[in-house]
C-alpha cells in the first residue's frame, strides 16, 4: 500500500526573471570579460536549470524588454514570449512605493522596486537578477525583507543565476 506522503507530488518552485537576466541571456557577445562571464553564467542557468522552475515575468519586464535597439528587443521578447506575465496591480505598486520609501531605494530605482514588489506580492519563490546595485545586493536585501515582513509578505529569495545554479546535495 502506498503511503499518503508518497502520493503528494512536490510543487515546483517559481522564479521571477528580472529584465537584466533576459538582457544578458540575449545580448550580443561582449569583449568585456566580466560581461562575458555574466552572459555565460546566464546561458548556463537557462540551459541547465530553468526547466526545474516555473518561470514568470511581469508587465514591467515586457515593457523594459521592448525598449532600445529593435533587433535586441526582438531577441528579448522572443525569450519571454511564452512565459506567464504578471500584471502590475495596485497592491504591487503600493509595496513598491513602500520599498522606495523605507529601504530606501533612490527614486531612479522605482522600476527595481516594482520588480521586487511584483515577485513578493505574487508569492514567487526566487527573484533572479543581475542588478546588484538595487536588487541582488547583500546590503539592501535585509532591508527589503524587513519592509516585506512589516507589510505582511514573504520576500522571495533574491539572487543571481549563478547563485541558483546547482541543487544542494
Amino acid at each position: 500500500m502506498c503511503d499518503m506522503v508518497d502520493m503528494i507530488m512536490p510543487m515546483r518552485e517559481s522564479v521571477y526573471l528580472e529584465t537584466s537576466v533576459v538582457s544578458y541571456l540575449t545580448a550580443w557577445e561582449s569583449r568585456d570579460l566580466i560581461v562575458t562571464a555574466i552572459q555565460q553564467l546566464t546561458k548556463e542557468w537557462w540551459n541547465k536549470r530553468r526547466v526545474d522552475f516555473d518561470l514568470y515575468v511581469s508587465d514591467m519586464v515586457v515593457q523594459e524588454s521592448q525598449a532600445g535597439d529593435p533587433l535586441a528587443a526582438n531577441r528579448r521578447i522572443e525569450i519571454i514570449r511564452n512565459l506567464p506575465v504578471i500584471a502590475l496591480s495596485d497592491e504591487v505598486l503600493a509595496l513598491a512605493e513602500e520599498l522606495v520609501r523605507n529601504v530606501p531605494l533612490p527614486a531612479k530605482a522605482v522600476e527595481d522596486a516594482v520588480h521586487i514588489a511584483c515577485a513578493t506580492v505574487n508569492e514567487i519563490d526566487y527573484l533572479l537578477s543581475w542588478n546588484c546595485k538595487h536588487i541582488a545586493n547583500a546590503v539592501i536585501i535585509p532591508k527589503v525583507n524587513q519592509v516585506c515582513i512589516i507589510g505582511g509578505y514573504r520576500c522571495p529569495t533574491i539572487c543571481t543565476p549563478q547563485e541558483l545554479m546547482e541543487k544542494s546535495e
